[in-house]
């Protein structure tokens, strides 16, 4: 690895300070040289003086914006400086040159469309805010994944091709699997549940899922990251909404101390109540729409988009970034229904966030009997489930679980428009490169 100190990290000392990066701007103000350097932590401003470097000045002449260079000097401290420090080289290296003709502008704020910033993302994302976007998402992940590892919940992995899909129905991409026809996985929901049957009694999962849906919103992909989680020995759905919530606040918790250069330049106020997420049924929500806002939503099994907004902007008046909405009607075959004394339809829950559906969960239906009446109400072949089944056959504890959309996060959190910004390379019904 090359000798070089990160640019977040740089500090003035009595010995001589190497940095690495690209060409960010450049500014020649007649006799002094301004190179603004910047690497994935930062940007620091090399200052080169004719008079004392000439040697340097005429390699500063050559430069060109996004130019990767290595640099060498004394830094010392400039209050009006980029990082509150400036750098008086010795020695500029240039270890490789870049194209003039920059698609996208990245040093200065030039609005570029969606579509145009996704068609050249290798140069959209290093601009300082994009770069923030993913710097962010990768401390999102490692929060969660550290949550989960010290509450003793194993990491898995489960197949992104499978023979049928979790949740049924067309919205299935087809893959050629040898000589059989196969599906990329919607969820790894039957796998989880036939683990925590095994006896993989907390388990989690960051992964892929794919959905063949036919959408022009904002908040809809193609291909999604997932962080999936399931837990044996619940006693009700209550349970999975505590490990949700307290995974979360951990993760919201630590982004504002560790990802507070993120979250500034993002210029992200993240606060996060003391008071637990608020937990209403499905009927309580659709009530609170029809009363406080004059909205209902046209299927009565569901919350729609407008909905959920709704929601987010009546909580957060009160304080609230979240809510639970637990009890959803007419659900999946893998929810529990239908039990004696319940006051909800299913132990089905979602959780908004800022106005979005964030994660879907709930205790799932462990008894084997119910689940095959289930499917075969739904008109699913139950041959197509049989390893789900079987995994089952054999002492299921009761459980559940639920999945976290990545990128969700990640568009809630940093504000943005389109869930397409959180994902480096985002596939959508338009979209199959780069």
């Amino acid at each position: 690895m090359q000798d070089r100190t990160y640019i977040d990290d740089c500090e003035p000392t009595e010995s001589t300070t190497t940095i690495a990066g690209h060409v960010h701007e450049i500014r020649d103000l007649g006799g002094i040289q301004f190179v603004l350097i910047r690497d994935r932590t930062g940007r620091c401003q090399v200052v080169v003086k004719d008079d004392e470097h000439p040697a340097l000045t005429d390699r500063v002449d050559d430069l060109g914006r996004e130019d990767v260079v290595r640099v060498t000097g004394d830094l010392v401290v400039a209050e009006q400086a980029p990082g509150g420090v400036e750098l008086f080289p010795d020695e500029l290296v240039v270890l490789d040159a870049a194209a003039t003709d920059l698609p996208l502008e990245i040093a200065k704020a030039v609005d570029a469309d969606r579509s145009t910033r996704l068609d050249h993302r290798a140069i959209d994302v290093r601009s300082p805010e994009t770069r923030a976007i993913f710097s962010l998402r990768s401390k999102v992940i490692v929060s969660l994944r550290s949550w989960f590892r010290d509450a003793a919940y194993e990491e898995v992995e489960t197949p992104t091709i499978t023979a049928a899909g979790a949740e049924g129905g067309a919205e299935l991409f087809p893959v050629v699997y040898y000589d059989r026809e196969a599906v990329l996985s919607q969820s790894p929901q039957l796998y989880k549940q036939v683990l925590v049957a095994a006896g993989f009694d907390r388990l989690f999962e960051f992964g892929t899922a794919f959905r063949a849906e036919a959408f022009a919103t904002s908040r809809h992909v193609s291909e999604i990251s997932m962080l999936d989680v399931e837990l044996g020995y619940i006693e009700d759905h209550h349970d999975v909404m505590d490990v949700q919530e307290a995974s979360l606040r951990h993760a919201l918790d630590e982004l504002r101390t560790r990802a507070d250069r993120e979250l500034t330049r993002l210029d992200v106020d993240l606060t996060v109540p003391t008071d637990p997420f608020p937990r209403i049924t499905f009927e309580e929500a659709r009530e609170l729409l029809a009363t406080e806002y004059d909205h209902e939503p046209e299927d009565p099994t569901d919350l729609d988009t407008r909905g959920e907004r709704l929601l987010g902007e009546y909580f957060a008046e009160r304080g609230q970034p979240a809510v639970f909405v637990v009890g959803y009607p007419e659900e999946k075959f893998y929810y529990r229904q239908d039990v004696p004394d319940d006051e909800i339809a299913s132990r089905k829950f979602d959780l908004l966030y800022r106005g979005l559906e964030l994660s879907s969960g709930g205790q799932r239906e462990h008894d084997v009997d119910r689940l095959r009446e289930r499917m075969v109400e739904r008109g699913l072949e139950l041959a197509d489930f049989e390893f789900y089944l079987e995994g089952l056959s054999y002492g299921t504890p009761p459980h559940g679980g639920f999945g976290l959309g990545i990128d969700r996060l990640v568009q809630q959190i940093a504000d943005l428009d389109h869930v397409s910004e959180a994902i480096l390379f985002p596939r959508d019904p338009g979209r199959l490169a780069p």
